[in-house]
């Protein structure tokens, strides 16, 4: 087998000094080979395979995966450009990126639990997704640094003036009851945060990240071979271990990607009478595809977007969208 890359890693074990290891990348008659190699004081190693097959980006996503794993848990690599990339926080203010590490390891849990529970009722008395009202990472960041004026809320990262003025008055009552030992500005994280405890952080965040990657990556590969055989979107929940809705976003995506997903498209529309597709291209036709309620209502009425049918004709919708989507000036900004 041919090495085509290797770097060396360590890790400072405290009294029982450091620790070595060696990540690295083989070739032999087509297939990939990727692997991990603690190096004991003694001369032994103890070799971990990571991957073994013909995809070179399925091996990449696992190494990226890995390593991140491997860096969060202390590891540092002897030569710099670990994951042979773009930074992804290019664009990112580093002091943004040490706001969010603070508030990830200093939060108060009890208020992120007031603050969540507010959320919960908010989304639904405004029948609206939880994260359009405020993320994690933003209940996070209150639950951290705690605001007590619409001021300092807006020093947060992610509360922009629209938020504040919507719900900024709850948020602060809310977080206006709890005591601080710090204030605003929040210059002073900087020096709180020690290197290697926002350094670890970072990885972490990778690991997260490529993680998500790797899983996608793994979908889509499984999707693309289930059409091709011709399965339904039953048999590919069991492949892929997805509930339906997530599968018919991804196929969204492999349309957008250029994929020819008519095939899955076609058997899953095969018992939706004909009248009932015409009235959702009609729909589509006339309000735009941007947005998926007004279809539903148009379509199916008032009492449609609630009751035990409504995930059945979201998911229709959504199909015969994909197929309106390849027609020549689809209205997709209308809605």
């Amino acid at each position: 087998m041919q090495i085509v890359f290797m770097n060396r890693l360590v890790k400072d074990a405290g009294s029982e000094g450091e620790k070595l290891a060696q990540v690295w990348i083989g070739e032999e008659e087509g297939t990939w080979h990727l692997g991990w190699r603690d190096l004991e004081m003694t001369g032994e190693a103890m070799d971990t395979a990571w991957y073994e097959g013909g995809s070179w980006n399925e091996m990449l996503y696992i190494y990226r995966h890995g390593l991140a794993v491997k860096l969060g848990e202390g590891f540092r690599p002897l030569i710099d450009g670990t994951f042979h990339e773009e930074e992804e926080l290019k664009g990112r203010s580093h002091a943004v990126q040490k706001l969010y590490c603070y508030s990830e390891l200093h939060n108060n849990e009890e208020l992120y639990a007031e603050l969540t529970a507010w959320r919960r009722r908010k989304a639904a008395s405004e029948r609206k997704a939880p994260y359009f009202i405020a993320s994690n990472r933003v209940l996070r960041l209150i639950s951290a640094f705690v605001p007590h004026t619409i001021e300092e809320l807006l020093q947060l990262p992610g509360v922009g003036e629209s938020k504040a003025s919507e719900y900024g008055a709850d948020l602060i009552e809310i977080a206006g009851t709890v005591e601080r030992s710090h204030e605003f500005p929040l210059d002073w994280v900087n020096d709180a945060l020690d290197d290697q405890s926002y350094l670890s952080w970072t990885y972490k965040q990778k690991e997260h990240k490529y993680k998500q990657d790797l899983d996608k990556y793994r979908t889509r590969r499984t999707m693309l071979k289930g059409i091709y055989e011709g399965m339904n979107l039953q048999q590919l929940e069991q492949e892929c271990g997805l509930p339906r809705r997530d599968l018919v976003e991804a196929l969204e995506q492999l349309e957008k990607e250029g994929y020819d997903t008519e095939r899955l498209i076609q058997s899953e529309l095969e018992e939706v009478p004909n009248e009932e597709q015409e009235l959702v291209w009609a729909a589509l036709e006339e309000l735009g595809d941007a947005l998926l309620k007004p279809v539903l209502l148009q379509v199916y009425g008032e009492d449609a977007a609630s009751g035990s049918g409504m995930e059945q004709r979201y998911e229709r919708i959504r199909l015969i969208r994909i197929r309106y989507r390849r027609q020549p000036g689809s209205r997709r900004s209308v809605g």
